[in-house]
């Protein structure tokens, strides 16, 4: 018998399971669940992300709109931009979005890097 520790939806269950080597042995679930989960190895650090963008009054924010890795920044913090012009490149699902402003100003701040991955509605950028 080997025992096995599953964590189900933040749940955990101490789980035996029987080797047989020509029949198909079910898992049986352990009578209550385990006190404490084992802690996850910790990970590699990874490279440090830029600070959540602040969007001041009068400031309009540039959003992801799908989700997906950036590819080129075009523009600069500190460009003047006029609206509809390229900022910066989003590749998702192999294609290659072009991610414009969506009104003139100056690019305040561009939050995100070449490489980085991008979930959707989160700030890559701010015009103001």
């Amino acid at each position: 018998m080997k025992k096995f520790n599953i964590t189900v939806n933040g749940t955990s269950y101490q789980v035996e399971v029987e080797e047989v080597a020509a029949q198909v042995a079910a898992a049986k679930p352990a009578a209550a669940p385990a006190a404490k989960p084992a802690a996850a190895p910790a990970a590699a650090p990874a490279a440090a992300a830029p600070a959540p963008a602040v969007v001041g009054a009068g400031d309009t924010a540039v959003k992801a709109p799908m989700p997906g890795k950036i590819i080129r920044l075009v523009a600069e913090a500190g460009k003047q931009v006029k609206k509809g012009e390229v900022i910066l490149i989003l590749e998702a699902m192999k294609m290659q979005n072009e991610i414009t402003a969506p009104a003139a100003g100056t690019l305040k701040s561009i939050n995100v890097a070449a490489g980085q991955s991008v979930k959707p509605g989160e700030i890559l950028a701010v015009i103001g």
